[in-house]
């Protein structure tokens, strides 16, 4: 779990969950998908190139040279299989999207909506700040209930991997031994922790989200910020625990 490979995985996974509601939001325009869907992959393409570039930095190429090796090893340490958090993290996002495009949106109010946003707000002091904040924009439209299933996704996320939490540190430093790098587990469990808080405090608290404008929310920015912010603070929050454990077990 080098920082390169992190930083990676989070902007290809920004990149398809915005550009799949950028080819929502122009076909409900009307344009005609031969025309838009080669032009977004082609500008899907460029920005994701853009995160893969830090990966070059790290060594694909030593990556595939020692992936036999490094699957070998973790059979006989008895390790979790490698991406499988990233995995469960790209099938969150993906139904994260469909509950924003399909059921939010049609589901308004009702038992199912109002206890699931009524529980999260309790839990989440930051879901409450975007309710309150969406209901002044009048920009609800299923925005309220998909923020509150997209931090239902978080938790289950976090606890789910917290759980294989070994697993990962061990993961950690078998990756560290294949491929050293420059920056240390102590350094990089720093950063990612320090990234986690300043997450938690914009997103969890919701220090930040009073203070947006309305166009924050709405449009693309609106629907990545309340699909995928959730997800995203989950997944660093889970790399800095796996890296902190690995860095003193080190």
């Amino acid at each position: 779990m080098g920082a390169a490979r992190l930083l990676a995985k989070g902007w290809v996974l920004l990149c398809l969950f915005a550009g799949a509601h950028a080819l929502r939001f122009a076909l409900l325009e009307g344009s005609e998908p031969a025309v838009v869907v080669p032009q977004l992959l082609i500008a899907l393409a460029l920005f994701a190139a853009m995160g893969l570039l830090f990966v070059g930095g790290y060594g694909a190429s030593s990556d595939g040279f020692h992936h036999h090796t490094a699957t070998m090893k973790e059979r006989k340490l008895g390790v979790a299989r490698p991406h499988f958090n990233d995995s469960v993290l790209f099938g969150f996002a993906a139904l994260s999207f469909v509950m924003q495009v399909w059921y939010a949106p049609n589901h308004l109010s009702g038992p199912v909506t109002d206890g699931l946003v009524r529980a999260i707000a309790y839990a989440v002091p930051g879901q409450g700040v975007i309710a309150d904040r969406l209901a002044s924009c009048s920009l609800d439209g299923g925005r309220i209930f998909a923020s509150a299933f997209a931090w239902l996704l978080a938790v289950v996320f976090l606890a789910s991997s917290v759980s294989r939490l070994k697993q990962a540190a061990a993961q950690v430093r078998l990756d560290r031994t294949l491929h050293p790098q420059s920056l240390s587990l102590t350094a990089l469990a720093a950063a990612l922790g320090i990234i986690a808080i300043i997450g938690v405090q914009c997103l969890f608290v919701g220090s930040v989200l009073a203070g947006l404008p309305c166009s924050a929310f709405a449009g693309i920015p609106g629907a990545v910020l309340i699909g995928l912010g959730p997800l995203l603070l989950a997944y660093v929050t889970y790399a800095a625990l796996a890296v902190l454990l690995a860095s003193g077990s080190a």
